[in-house]
């Protein structure tokens, strides 16, 4: 594995990159030898903060942490990525859903009052065509309730969102 280490508003040390390097080559085993690993290291605020991107064929592992110290932040994001990696494993071993209890079935959700509508943030991404199945397990392994991609059968732009009763839901326009 390669791994690719930059610094925002800092200089890096050599123990840093040891520490990084370190931590990371724990992870090797589940990669091939080609895959990259980017890792931006950060000061603001008061705050150490540790991003790791690495890009797989079905998507991205991401996990980022911010602590008073480099080195527990480095340990944290290391373990966030491992149990993603572990998450992600068990879901392509298991991929089928459990039964849905009938009772959650009738579990009504609760009306919102008026509330101004604020975007307070706006991220532009590259879509990749893919299944609905294995943008299920990109939205888990990402950690996010949905997900939007280029639907490889239809072609169309697709969201899968979990469910309240921890199944999923497809979004698909209408042709």
């Amino acid at each position: 594995m390669r791994i690719t280490i930059t610094g925002k508003n800092m200089d890096l040390t050599n123990g840093l990159k040891n520490q990084v390097t370190k931590k990371l080559s724990k992870l090797e085993k589940y990669f091939a030898d080609d895959a990259e690993a980017r890792v931006v290291l950060s000061k603001s605020k008061g705050k150490e903060k540790v991003e790791v991107t690495i890009p797989t064929k079905s998507g991205f592992i991401r996990a980022e942490d911010a602590t008073d110290d480099f080195y527990a932040s480095i340990d944290l994001v290391e373990e966030s990525i491992e149990r993603q990696i572990k998450k992600y494993k068990s879901k392509l071993v298991d991929r089928k859903q459990s039964a849905v209890p009938f009772s959650d079935l009738f579990i009504e959700e609760k009306a919102e009052g008026d509330e101004e509508i604020r975007i307070v943030k706006n991220k532009k991404f590259e879509i990749k065509p893919m299944d609905p199945e294995e943008a299920c397990l990109q939205m888990e392994l990402l950690g996010h309730n949905f997900f939007v991609f280029l639907n490889s059968q239809t072609e169309a732009v697709n969201v899968v969102y979990r469910r309240n009763d921890k199944s999923y839901g497809l979004i698909e326009p209408e042709t």
